[in-house]
């Protein structure tokens, strides 16, 4: 198996977990009895882990390779999605998706950490098709939830079917997945800056950060916006995250040439104007056009993420080929901490208001993503970033 594809169904599994859990969300909140506002605050285990998880993973990935990162990460996040499903109670809930995010957030710096790796060695870009199983892998994971729903499966039996599968793919794909150990004096080479004190790495990952609340509020309040708001049913609520899912993964797998062509900015600005246009039909269209501007938002949001990950893991980049752990891990951190604030940011205001304009909110996040943008381009000639 080549190193490219391994890399691409690992980064499916980890969107195939995201996608079981979030259509599933109606059933959970039900399952422990929780108010938007409260089964918000749930939610913040799984972002408050991803967070903790993700600087501590740069650290680990650089020291024992990104192979034995995804190893680890993933078991332990199999494990964590079915005791999601089987959480009696809000604090169960918050201490299982506190396991999850934590071996999640490692997954995703690992996973990438790796997806670097195959586009040092193929000379070109392929992030952006990677990203693409992950949404390939969430859509999947929406479907086969809408379908557990639509047969009255319940969370445990559904998400503990998940997990098993998640680990049997992961046996098989593991040995061609790139970075094994690193030899004791590539670790040694110290990056000569601290991704703290470079600017281009902060703007790279304002753009992540506003990515990451837009695509959370979509995969986290998406089913229920659809129930609550638009009055449908919870199986044919799943397919709101689907149509997102769709989309985006769609529009990663064009993604490098659109990179190629129009740039990163450009790509970057006219992605945040289509994402924040899908939010807003979303929140205040009928229930047909929702779906459409959930699509909508999920090819807008695509290349943010990808295109921000990837030059950070660039910017780290040593003499032996090797490095980019820690800026990628850096800018991972600071994206998460918007999962740490879109839950309980969307569940208050749709507490006291609606969900709709919670929504509202979050496309004016989105929007935010173009001067993000543009400043990365400018602190690119000042910091020799790749960023154009």
């Amino acid at each position: 198996m080549r190193d490219r594809t391994a890399v691409f169904t690992i980064f499916a599994l980890n969107g195939a977990a995201l996608g079981s859990w979030a259509p599933r969300t109606p059933a959970i909140a039900a399952q422990v009895d929780a108010s938007p506002g409260i089964f918000g605050l749930a939610l913040l285990g799984a972002s408050v882990g991803m967070l903790c998880g993700a600087p501590i993973a740069g650290r680990l990935t650089e020291r024992f390779g990104a192979r034995a990162a995804v190893a680890g990460s993933t078991v332990v996040a199999a494990v964590a999605l079915a005791l999601v499903g089987f959480a009696p109670s809000v604090p169960l809930l918050a201490g299982a998706l506190l396991v999850l995010g934590a071996s999640v957030g490692a997954l995703d710096v690992a996973m990438n950490v790796a997806g670097v790796l195959v586009e040092r060695r193929m000379a070109r870009a392929v992030m952006p098709t990677l990203h693409a199983g992950f949404s390939f892998g969430a859509l999947a994971g929406s479907l086969l939830a809408g379908l557990a729903a639509g047969q009255e499966w319940s969370p445990a039996r559904h998400l503990s079917a998940a997990a098993a599968v998640t680990l049997v793919v992961l046996t098989v794909v593991l040995r061609a997945v790139p970075g094994g150990r690193p030899a004791h004096e590539a670790r040694q080479q110290a990056p000569s800056r601290a991704p703290i004190r470079r600017p281009v790495l902060w703007l790279l990952a304002s753009v992540a950060l506003c990515s990451a609340i837009a695509e959370g509020a979509s995969s986290d309040w998406s089913a229920l916006l659809m129930v609550t708001v638009h009055g449908v049913g919870e199986g044919p609520a799943a397919l709101a995250y689907s149509g997102f899912a769709l989309a985006m993964a769609l529009a990663r797998t064009a993604g490098a040439w659109i990179q190629e062509r129009f740039g990163a900015t450009r790509s970057l600005a006219c992605g945040a104007g289509l994402a924040a246009l899908g939010l807003v039909v979303a929140a205040l269209a009928p229930e047909g056009f929702a779906y459409a501007g959930f699509a909508l938002a999920g090819a807008g949001l695509a290349a943010a993420f990808p295109l921000a990950l990837s030059l950070a893991g660039n910017a780290g980049k040593r003499a032996d080929g090797g490095g980019g752990e820690r800026e990628l891990a850096f800018v991972s951190t600071i994206a998460y901490s918007g999962f740490l604030a879109g839950p309980p940011l969307i569940g208050g205001i749709a507490q006291a208001t609606s969900l709709s304009v919670s929504f509202l909110i979050v496309c004016l996040i989105a929007a935010l993503i173009v001067p993000a943008a543009l400043g990365a381009a400018r602190a690119a000639g000042r910091d020799h970033a790749p960023v154009s």
